[in-house]
């Protein structure tokens, strides 16, 4: 069956032939694989029939010894179409650079709207967005998607504690959450200050409540530090919310390795990028088709969706960004391998705290070198505040 999709691609003619030989002149078109179709007899010396574009340039070579006469009827196909267009060359291009401007106007930043913030706070955003290139005017092309922007905004708006990003068309919409202040203090019922751990008491700040320990005093783990009931034994006792903090004297042992030499994987700076438009899972290339000739790298990529007007375009333009990355090995000396491992047993103690808590003293109790590694045994002396909160009840006050 014959392609006629094909064929209006490469363009068709329709073929008028009168006079008289027609029967031989279209058996000498299919002795040389002149392929034609739709023949239709109009008389007994006029014939019309359908053939290639390509084809018809040669008919007239074939007639040329035949009594025929040849006549070109109708034209169909793209090239016939892009011939038309051509001639009308200036409307064509008008068109384009009109739908151009337009797609262009439509993946520009027109503006953007922060709800949730106040005004200091969105001076501040602004700000932000300005230093990021994130402003009306610019191309979204040019600047970060919604999660980098989100991210560097939580990162460097001291004063937030979420930002919501969201591109709608043109404008971007920021819904912004800040850090509340602290709340009041609601009433608390009567409680006890008892200690949390194991300590020796080395300072104490009462807000509200009887003292019951005093400092150099040793306490074990649910001492009573505060009292909650005041006033004199047996006679006008008041029961109140013990308040306040108790500084003692705690330890913690830690054990930690570190390496004498360790592989790190970093950035050299060399980058390649490229350059796609994605038409739903197909990716086409359109600038950085060669594979960098790296033997490890980490790849970045960044999707904007391209619109049209209000419409999000079925398409995607992508960004990837491939960086290489190299191995170094670091070497220490033992001693600062040590102060590595040391630095390393304060953080992991640290986290473990509160944040008002102190380092007070530190002694190594056991060091060696093995297996290419430093490993210590580390004895931490801490100050921070052991008082923590016991409801008073019948049994507590037995």
């Amino acid at each position: 069956m014959k392609n006629q999709w094909i064929d209006f691609l490469f363009g068709m003619v329709t073929v008028k032939i009168t006079g008289k030989g027609i029967e031989r002149f279209i058996n000498v078109l299919t002795r040389n694989e002149i392929i034609i179709w739709n023949v239709k007899r109009h008389g007994t010396e006029t014939i019309t029939f359908q053939m290639k574009l390509e084809d018809a340039k040669n008919i007239r070579y074939f007639a040329r010894h035949t009594d025929c006469q040849i006549t070109f009827l109708k034209r169909k196909g793209v090239p016939f179409l892009f011939r038309r267009l051509l001639k009308n060359s200036g409307f064509l291009t008008g068109a384009v650079i009109f739908l151009l401007i337009i797609f262009l106007l439509s993946n520009v930043i027109w503006g953007i709207e922060i709800k949730g913030a106040k005004p200091d706070t969105e001076y501040q955003i602004r700000k932000e967005l300005d230093r990021m290139g994130v402003k009306i005017g610019k191309l979204q092309f040019f600047v970060k998607n919604v999660e980098g922007i989100q991210r560097e905004l939580t990162n460097n708006v001291g004063n937030l504690t979420w930002v919501g990003v969201e591109l709608k068309g043109t404008t971007y919409h920021l819904q912004v959450v800040e850090k509340n202040e602290p709340e009041k203090q609601k009433e608390l019922s009567p409680q006890n200050l008892v200690a949390k751990k194991k300590a020796i008491i080395v300072k104490t700040f009462v807000e509200e409540g009887k003292k019951v320990v005093d400092i150099h005093d040793y306490v074990q783990k649910g001492q009573l530090l505060v009292s909650g009931e005041i006033g004199q034994d047996g006679e006008n006792v008041k029961l109140v919310p013990a308040k306040g903090k108790v500084w003692g004297e705690t330890w913690y042992k830690s054990h930690v390795e570190q390496p004498l030499d360790t592989k790190f994987k970093v950035l050299n700076g060399n980058e390649k990028q490229r350059h796609a438009l994605a038409f739903g899972k197909f990716e086409l290339p359109i600038w950085g088709f060669k594979d960098p000739e790296y033997k490890q790298f980490e790849m970045e990529k960044t999707i904007y969706k391209l619109h049209f007007l209000k419409w999000v375009l079925p398409v995607s333009y992508i960004q990837t960004t491939i960086r290489e990355s190299e191995d170094i090995i670091r070497s220490y000396t033992k001693e600062q391998a040590e102060q590595i491992a040391l630095e390393r047993a304060k953080k992991e103690i640290k986290s473990r705290l509160d944040e008002d808590a102190m380092f007070k003293d530190e002694k190594i109790l056991h060091k060696e070198v093995k297996n290419g590694k430093v490993i210590l045994d580390i004895h931490f002396k801490m100050i921070e505040n052991i008082a923590v909160e016991q409801p008073i009840s019948k049994e507590t006050r037995e």
